[in-house]
């Protein structure tokens, strides 16, 4: 696995080199975004299982190039969990992230065997790997220099699967006849994502 560490943002090189899909993840001070937490890392793992660990600056998160990638409707923007994800990137970034897959609620739609759709659990069930997730409680704010080799590795670890997890689940998603039904919920994520950034953090829809 290759990884390649950027400050600030991609170079504009690297942004027209991705064509038709990246894997997609972030990191964070805390789960609290964006009323307390803020945005530390993004991870893209690109189809050749590259991958790019971003620091954004965090005085002002100005990163245009990746800005044109998250917003390039042409590319496929594949993440596990990207309410959160879509959430950190549009709000700091100032942007709005189209075209998405996201793996946890394929996941939820087709694989209706098991309650268990964290990402570990993919990677076993498509990739028969075991991922290590001790890191994942890590001070992702220091300097990227400063990062651990098994800190980077574990952020690197939350994308360099998704390309081949989301393929399989596309296949379920056509065979089981429900990827009409995965699309809008895809559709609502802008919804839900406004909803968490004005608060409403509960399933409105619940009685």
């Amino acid at each position: 696995m290759k990884i390649t560490k950027i400050k600030e943002d991609i170079s504009s090189e690297l942004a027209n080199s991705f064509k038709n899909s990246i894997a997609i993840d972030t990191e964070a001070t805390g789960l609290q975004i964006p009323e307390r937490d803020k945005l530390s890392l993004i991870q893209i793992c690109d189809e050749k299982g590259n991958v790019f660990i971003i620091q954004p600056d965090k005085n002002n998160y100005n990163a245009p190039n990746l800005v044109s990638v998250l917003e390039n409707e042409k590319i496929l923007k594949i993440g596990h969990f990207l309410r959160f994800d879509k959430n950190s990137l549009e709000f700091f970034l100032k942007c709005k992230m189209k075209n998405i897959f996201d793996t946890k609620i394929a996941s939820k739609i087709v694989r209706t065997y098991t309650d268990a759709h964290g990402l570990k659990n993919l990677v076993q069930e498509f990739c028969n790997k075991s991922l290590d997730k001790r890191h994942g409680s890590s001070d992702w704010n220091k300097d990227i220099n400063d990062l651990t080799e098994k800190q980077l590795e574990y952020a690197a670890n939350d994308v360099i699967y998704l390309h081949k997890i989301k393929n399989e689940l596309e296949k379920m998603l056509i065979r089981e006849k429900r990827m009409e039904l995965f699309k809008n919920c895809i559709a609502f994520l802008n919804t839900r994502v406004e909803l968490d950034q004005k608060g409403f953090k509960e399933d409105i829809f619940e009685h």
